[in-house]
Order: C-alpha cells, then structure tokens, then sequence
C-alpha cells in the first residue's frame, strides 16, 4: 500500500506588498498508513503552511503532493473536494464550531455532507470516545474550551478517516485540559488506523507520536 501522504520538492510562494515571499522551500516529507508523525519549529517556519498545501487547500507553487494515492497537482477543485470527503479530516487550534448546533449535530453535519449512512450514530459514538456522552445536546457556548476542542476532534474522526491533520490542536488550551485533548486524539487515531500529522510547540506531546520531524525557514531540517 502507498503512503499517506508524499511531498516532494515542494514550494510555495505568497505576494506580499513587498514582493514575493517563499513559505515552503523544496520541501521533501512523507507519512506511512497510520503513522504518527509531529512536525515541531518555530512561528513562521512553515508548519501551518505544509499542512495546508499536504491537505489541498492551497495550492503549492511547485513540485508534487499525492495524498492517498492521488496527485494534486492533477486535481480540481470538485475533485479535491471529494478526494477530501469523509477521508481528510483536519483539527485546528481554534475550535471552528457552529455555535447554533449542538454538540451532536457539529459532528453529524460532516457526515450528512459526506453522506454516511448512520450517521445520528456515528456521531454519538464519537462524541462518548471523546468523553462527552452527557453533553450531546449542549451547545459550544454552554462547553469549556477542552470540551470544545474534544467535539472538534470527534468530528474529524468520526467518519473514521484515513488522514488527519491536526494543527496546535491544544494551543487555545491549559495544560490539564490540552493534554486530555491530546491524549483522546492520539489514541482514537491509533485506534481507527489514521495517520495522524500533528503541527505542535508542545514538545512533550510532540515526543509520543511515532516519529518528530523538525522546520525551519520552510524546510525540513
């Protein structure tokens, strides 16, 4: 079976006010099936940026990305889209929930767009994973930023994808409530087979996925 995700030779390049700005400078990187790997550096070295090109939400200005056996560069938007549905999943740091849904709906409405079947189920089973049985019909606005961010990761798993992306998954976040955070995404990945790419400045967390890989200036150093 291929890998994950292959990046190779990839670059991109922003406009800026005062010219063109290179984000991602030839950058090499792979992630096998199921594999953990955390990517670690400093603001600005590109991290954000790799995941966003790895995951086709922008487009890399050169070199080549296949993402689950497909080749990007090859891909509309449309299909992109699809490639992406109910087999990409992507946590960020802030939250991103409809503050209008419930906790069980924000998880089911993925699923409903990627037209699972079940999917009233699907999104119960995640959210209790996550430890949020009791608060299924509880509103963002009435959860504390953990239970936020642990609906969050409930809907990026819960259609059981092949690839998540996780970018300062636990930056909003105390140490006690971040490393719950952490510790239910790694282990319902490693339990559903994900491969699991995790941008962090938490090096303790950083250390328990199966390899670190290190950026700086946009490389992989």
């Amino acid at each position: 079976m291929p890998p994950a995700l292959v990046l190779s030779d990839v670059c991109l390049t922003l406009s800026a006010q005062s010219g063109p700005v290179q984000i991602l400078k030839g950058v090499d990187f792979t992630a096998g099936r199921g594999e953990c790997v955390a990517i670690v550096g400093p603001s600005g070295s590109g991290k954000s940026s790799l995941i966003s090109v790895a995951a086709g939400l922008e487009r890399a200005t050169s070199g080549s990305i296949v993402l689950l056996g497909q080749a990007l560069e090859e891909q509309s938007e449309d299909d992109l889209a699809r490639l992406r549905r109910g087999r990409v999943s992507l946590v960020f740091q802030s939250f991103h929930l409809l503050p209008s849904m419930t906790a069980l709906d924000n998880v089911r409405l993925p699923l409903e767009i990627s037209k699972q079947d079940d999917v009233t189920r699907l999104a119960e089973e995640a959210l209790i994973a996550v430890g949020l049985g009791h608060r299924l019909r509880h509103y963002p606005g009435q959860l504390s930023g953990g239970e936020r961010q642990r609906v969050a990761v409930a809907r990026a798993l819960a259609s059981s994808p092949d690839l998540v992306f996780a970018d300062e998954p636990t930056g909003n976040l105390d140490a006690e409530a971040g490393k719950d955070v952490a510790d239910r995404l790694l282990a319902i990945a490693r339990d559903r087979g994900a491969t699991l790419i995790l941008v962090t400045h938490d090096h303790q967390l950083a250390a328990r996925a199966d390899r670190m890989v290190t950026m700086q200036d946009g490389c992989i150093v």
